[in-house]
Parts: structure tokens; C-alpha cells; sequence
């Protein structure tokens, strides 16, 4: 069914009509007959809802973006006289977070804000999956009730996503393609779309640009600034993604060190730095000689397409291994199952029997045993090579003895010291693996986490991972200068290797005089040594709060789970909802403004209604909690987010099924996108008629559900 119904997952902002009762669907401006309708939609259909307008506003900071959308769409489905929910669904980019939202409808605006866990309360009613949450890892949705057919929506979503760096080029890649079936259908009047684009690099040499996927004009151009302006009357809504790429002038490895003082409502008084390191324009790609040993886990969850995926993956990640790599494969669940005693030198012959043995022996069964895969794994490098040793470990599951484990490792990597410790980069799959855990032990063993939440992302994510992890080109980093700092705090607090497709980020806080000039050591791909001094600037508008606190908060909740530490929750918590990142420690709750039920004011009369903000709602979890040892004991398959199952059958259900059932093309989506072909009349008439059969059609194809 994933597979299948891919391709209905929004690729922009959209706003869905939710049905449950298909007497209510008409043209609200032009009412037609309508026959007596039987029935109800369970689950509800989703109508796609007509775009009237859409801006972006973008600003990049060093490697992340912020994005504020705002939008207007129309409930042009349903009659005047009646009333319906709306979804709302916006797709973030790489590695999206969403920020907030904020919803207008007549006589009503709803927004979000993040509140600490107690004060949301243990007996308070969570609202059900369908009602906001993650219906994919990277697909924010929000239902607001009771909107008017014939009215308008104004929505105002605002998240951050990471801006990917590979070789030598930011790559900022945003949601904006924009099915047909989302224009007004009738005469093709103008529309203006707007994407403003601000960059600020942090640095003091140009930023140029590669390539754009739209036309854009430049506004304003800065040392390290550059803003750019695409504003366009179309006809129909942009049909591909908004693509910038850019790169700063320079050939070599560089970096900057940004300062910030806190601010008066900042919880932690010490002043804040930023360091980024970035590899540069590659071109030759040469990285360091590598010794990599995959772990990965073939407990019985992972039966079926997981583990299958799982396989491909790796089989991938080993045909890029270069001349003079070594490799080896362990397989682990109760046991751990070898490929080889030792590590084999990588080539066509060693690479296609193993290859061979993968097929045969990555086969999911039997119980998951972390601790000993570890060890085992460690014990495999020799002291005297002159490889980078790097452990990449694949799991789908949480258990009981995880602190230890990372005491146990932090032991044995300290013992084999800094420049021969194996780098241990950890990859989740699903949420019930603990991902505080993985993230811990990445950082301890100086490499990198990433995880993939839904079962589709698996094998790309993980060739992804792979690629970032083993393109090393600078080891065994040093940064001087940082010692004469009083009460200084870095994370993480070991410094991991330099990628080619990865940029190397240091922040923490510290009192007292920072110096003018860092110096960062290490060594390079052919083992020489190379230095760089790294200027320190304040960051002049740039909101280094901002930028680092996903990063902070992350890294707290980690130290936190750990350490069992109650203050350092309460500091998460207290980031968490001043920067408006989503956290453990706190919930999202939707609040609505309105006229109050009391009436107008007394005294005046034809006086405005009273306004007032209350408490509508709380939305269901969006962090990833800290694993399921209970599913891992008894091989549940990976608990995929979203934990919103619904919705993902919601949608593949109306929009795709009832194609099929209710002649070809007379669908929510489909039907629509035919009417945007026609007359202005055959278009309402049209509307009508296919918006009627489509809720007959997903009433018949989703009443399985039930």
C-alpha cells in the first residue's frame, strides 16, 4: 500500500475538505440538484481545496533555513449554508521542524504553542491522531473545525529544515510542487506566487550562486549576504520544487566562529559560540583509507521488507567502498554472525562473496542482544592500521541495559585512544529503537546518527548515512585556543571527523575573554598534517539562539536521558518553548481566538464582541520518546511515525482507491484536476457531480477500515 499510494502524499502546503457527510458537497456560489444522500464517509473523505495564493519567506543561517509560508485556500466544495473540517497538511524539507502555525477562518483564528508537559496535565485529553500530528516524519498536518463552505483559510506555518552541503555547494530544496487540481478551476485568471530569499552565510567572502529552479532577482548583495526576490503572475501553480544552490568563494577548507551574547530571557547567561568548518570544493573527492565493519541487527522485527531493504542498502554501501578499504559484516540478534573473522581487503571478488553471504545470512530471527554486537565489533579493529576504523551499526530496537552500554563504550574508546578508536555511527529505524540512545552513542564514538521513521526512507536513508559518514577528509580534529575560557561548556563534547558532504559544527557556552583566532589541527587524506586559523566575528544578523537550538536541545535531551538528570530536563523544557522546538518535555497545544460566548460588551450598544483566547485542543505527540524495550522483547515490527495510521489510510483511501471504483477519473483529486480543463459552466456542474460520486466511491472503498 506504501508503495501504491506514494504519490498521494502532498509534495507542497495543501488543504483537504474532511467529508463525513456527502449530502454537504456542492458549488456553494452555483446550488444544483442534489439527490437524497444515504450514508455517511468512515473514514472521512478529503477533498483537495482550491489555492488562491502562496508566498514563502526564507532566510538560510550557515546550514540551517527558516521558513514562514503563508497561504490562502478555498472551500469551494461545500454548500454556503453548511460546514466542514480542514486539514491542513505542509510538507517540510530535509530534516523539517516545525515552528508553529496559525490558522484564520471567519470569525475565528486558531494558533499553536508549545506548553511544558505539566502544565498540559495527565488527565487532559489528547485529541485523536487525525486531528494534527506527523502523518509522514516530514509532514506537519492540522485539522481546524467548523469552516464555512464558500469561505476562505488563511494559514501561516512556519518550521526550520536543514540545508544540505555536498561537494563544496549549499543545496536549500523546498516543498513546491503543486498538483493541478489545486488551481480554481474555471477561467484562467493570474496568480501570484513569491519566494523571498535570504542568505547569510556567516562569513565574509561571496556567496555565489549554482543553480535555481526558478528565475530570481537580486535585491541586495553583501560580503557573505545575498538576498534574492521570485515573483511571478502564473496561470497554474508552480509544478516542481524551489531548488537554490550556492557556494561561497573559496577553494579550501574554511570556516568561522560566531559569537552571540544571551539574551535577558535566555536561560543559560553564558555567552554562546558557533564554530562551523566546512571541507570545501572536492573535486578529486579523495577521502581517507577506511577500515568499516556494518552491524546490523536481525532480530524478527526486522522480518519481511524491512530487513530486505536493510539488505540492499548495505550491499549499496559496499560497492562505493574505494581501493585499499577494508570491510566486514556482522550480523547480530541473540548471537552475532560473522561474514569474516577479520576484515577483508575491498575488490570485485571479496565484494561479490559477500554480497552472496549477505542474501543468504541477513535473515531476520530471534531476539536483539545490543551489548554483545558492540563489543565484538570493537575487538575487530587492529591498533596498528593505518585506516580510519569506523563501525556502522543498523537497529530497530531499545533495550534495558542502554546506559550501560554507553558507559562500557566510553571506557573501551578511551582505552584504545583518540587516534586508533573506531568511529561508531548509529542508524535508527522506526521509533521503537531509543533514538537519545543512538544519538549518545554516536557522539561518544565521534561519528554520525541519523535514522529513517518510515518504512519507504529505509534504503535511501541509510545510503544516505553511509555516504556522509565515510567521506572523510580531515581526522583526529584539535581545536587550540579554547582552553583560557572559564566555565566552558562544547558539544558534542568529542569532535568528530571532517565530510566532504557533512560540515563539521561545534557550539557550547563559555565565560570570559574569547580569543581573536582559532586554530583547528588534523590530519589529512594522505596523513599530513593541516592546520587552519579560523576567524571569530559576532554574529551580526544572524540569531545564533535560533540556529543552534534544535542542536542544543537535541544534545541536552541525550545528556539528560543519560544522566537522569531532572535539571537538565527542565532545561530542555525551558528551551523548548522559547525557541518554539518541539521537545520530550513539553506538548503542542492549539489554542483558538474568538468572540467570547458572553456576548458583546455591556454598555454599548452594537459594541464588537468580546474576543478570547482559550485552550482548544492538545495535539498528539511529535517527538520520538525514548524507545520501546516491551515491542523489542516481543519483536514487534518497527513502529513507524506517524503513529497516525489513520491518516495515511485516510488519504490513500480517498484519493486513490475510489479512482479506480468510480469511473477512472471521478475523484476527489482527479475530478477536479478534469474540471480545471473545461468551460466555466461544464466546470460547476462537473464539480458537483464528481465531488457527489466521490464520497460514494470512498464510502465503498474505505468502509473496510472500520
Amino acid at each position: 500500500m506504501e508503495k501504491a499510494t506514494r504519490w498521494l502524499y502532498p509534495t507542497s502546503p495543501m488543504v483537504y475538505a474532511v467529508i463525513s457527510n456527502p449530502a454537504i458537497v456542492d458549488n456553494p456560489d452555483m446550488p444544483s440538484y442534489q439527490p437524497h444522500v444515504h450514508g455517511r464517509c468512515n473514514p472521512p473523505a478529503l477533498i483537495p481545496l482550491q489555492m488562491n495564493g502562496i508566498s514563502f519567506e526564507v532566510d538560510c543561517y550557515l546550514d540551517m533555513a527558516f521558513v514562514t509560508m503563508t497561504g490562502s485556500w478555498r472551500v469551494h466544495c461545500v454548500m454556503g449554508n453548511k460546514s466542514c473540517s480542514c486539514r491542513i497538511a505542509v510538507p517540510m524539507g530535509e530534516e523539517g521542524s516545525i515552528l508553529g502555525a496559525e490558522v484564520e477562518v471567519p470569525r475565528k483564528t486558531y494558533s499553536t504553542q508549545l506548553a511544558p508537559l505539566e502544565e498540559v496535565g495527565e488527565n487532559e485529553s489528547v485529541a485523536p491522531p487525525e486531528e494534527g500530528g506527523l502523518l509522514k516524519p516530514h509532514i506537519f498536518t492540522l485539522t481546524v473545525p467548523q469552516v464555512d463552505g464558500g469561505s476562505n483559510l488563511s494559514v501561516n506555518v512556519k518550521w526550520s529544515q536543514k540545508i544540505m552541503y555536498k561537494n563544496g555547494e549549499f543545496i536549500l530544496d523546498l516543498p513546491y510542487n503543486f498538483p493541478e487540481y489545486v488551481t480554481p478551476a474555471g477561467k484562467k485568471l493570474s496568480k501570484k506566487e513569491k519566494i523571498q530569499l535570504n542568505i547569510n552565510s556567516g562569513l565574509t567572502t561571496e556567496v555565489v550562486c549554482s543553480t535555481t529552479s526558478h528565475p530570481l532577482k537580486e535585491r541586495k548583495r553583501e560580503p557573505g549576504k545575498l538576498a534574492l526576490l521570485h515573483e511571478a503572475d502564473v496561470l497554474s501553480w508552480s509544478r516542481t520544487d524551489f531548488v537554490f544552490k550556492y557556494h561561497v568563494s573559496t577553494t579550501t577548507p574554511f570556516g568561522s566562529v560566531l559569537l552571540q551574547s544571551p539574551s535577558t530571557l535566555d536561560i543559560d547567561q553564558r555567552d554562546m559560540f558557533s564554530l562551523y568548518l566546512f571541507a570545501g570544493p572536492q573535486k578529486d573527492k579523495k577521502t581517507c583509507r577506511k577500515e568499516v565493519l556494518f552491524v546490523v541487527d536481525v532480530s524478527e522485527s526486522m522480518k519481511d521488507n524491512i530487513i530486505d531493504v536493510t539488505k540492499n542498502a548495505v550491499i549499496s554501501a559496499l560497492s562505493k567502498l574505494n581501493e585499499g578499504d577494508s570491510f566486514g559484516i556482522m550480523a547480530f540478534n541473540d548471537q552475532t554472525h560473522l561474514y569474516s573473522s577479520t576484515l577483508e581487503l575491498a575488490n570485485k571478488e571479496s565484494i561479490g562473496n559477500a554480497n552472496e553471504w549477505i542474501d543468504k545470512n541477513l535473515v531476520a530471527g530471534g531476539g536483539t542482544n545490543i551489548s554483545i554486537a558492540l563489543n565484538q565489533a570493537l575487538e575487530m579493529f587492529s591498533e596498528k592500521s593505518k585506516s580510519i576504523p569506523m563501525v556502522f551499526f543498523i537497529t530497530d530496537g531499545a533495550v534495558e541495559n542502554e546506559r550501560q552500554i554507553c558507559e562500557v563504550i566510553r571506557k573501551q574508546l578511551e582505552n584504545k585512544g583518540s587516534e586508533v578508536a573506531p568511529r561508531i555511527n548509529t542508524f535508527g529505524i522506526g521509533s521503537y529503537c531509543n533514538h537519545y540512545f543512538l544519538r549518545m552513542l554516536a557522539m561518544i564514538g565521534r561519528g554520525h546518527y541519523e535514522a529513517s521513521y518510515d518504512a519507504e526512507s529505509i534504503e535511501t536513508g541509510i545510503k544516505s548515512w553511509f555516504s556522509k559518514s565515510s567521506s572523510t577528509m580531515l581526522t583526529n580534529i584539535v581545536i587550540e585556543g579554547l582552553n583560557r575560557l572559564d566555565d566552558l561548556e562544547i558539544h558534542p563534547s568529542t569532535i568528530p571527523d571532517l565530510s566532504c558532504e557533512r560540515p563539521l559544527i561545534l557550539s557550547g557556552r563559555y565565560k570570559g575573554t574569547f580569543p581573536e583566532t582559532l586554530k583547528a589541527r588534523g590530519i589529512l587524506t594522505d596523513t599530513t598534517d593541516f592546520t587552519i586559523d579560523i576567524e571569530v566575528q559576532r554574529a551580526k544578523d544572524i540569531p545564533l539562539h535560533k540556529v543552534l537550538a534544535k542542536k542544543q536541545i537535541e544534545f541536552y535531551t541525550a545528556l539528560a536521558w543519560l544522566s537522569q538528570d531532572r535539571e537538565l530536563e527542565v532545561k530542555v523544557r525551558k528551551m523548548s518553548v522559547e525557541t518554539g522546538i518541539v521537545s520530550e518535555y513539553t506538548r503542542m497545544i492549539l489554542l483558538k481566538t474568538g468572540p467570547s460566548k458572553s456576548g458583546k460588551k455591556q454598555g454599548k450598544k452594537g459594541a464588537d464582541p468580546i474576543t478570547v483566547t482559550e485552550k482548544f485542543r492538545v495535539l498528539h505527540h511529535l517527538g520520538l520518546d525514548f524507545g520501546n524495550v516491551i515491542a523489542t522483547i516481543e519483536n514487534t515490527p518497527p513502529g513507524f511515525l506517524p503513529k497516525l495510521l489513520t491518516q495515511t489510510e485516510i488519504l490513500a483511501a480517498a484519493a486513490g482507491n475510489c479512482c479506480a471504483d468510480v469511473f477512472g477519473k471521478c475523484c476527489c483529486m482527479c475530478g477536479v484536476q478534469s474540471c480545471s480543463r473545461v468551460s466555466n459552466q461544464c466546470s460547476v456542474v462537473l464539480t458537483q457531480i464528481c465531488g457527489f460520486l466521490t464520497c460514494f466511491g470512498c464510502f465503498g472503498c474505505c468502509g473496510w477500515y472500520e
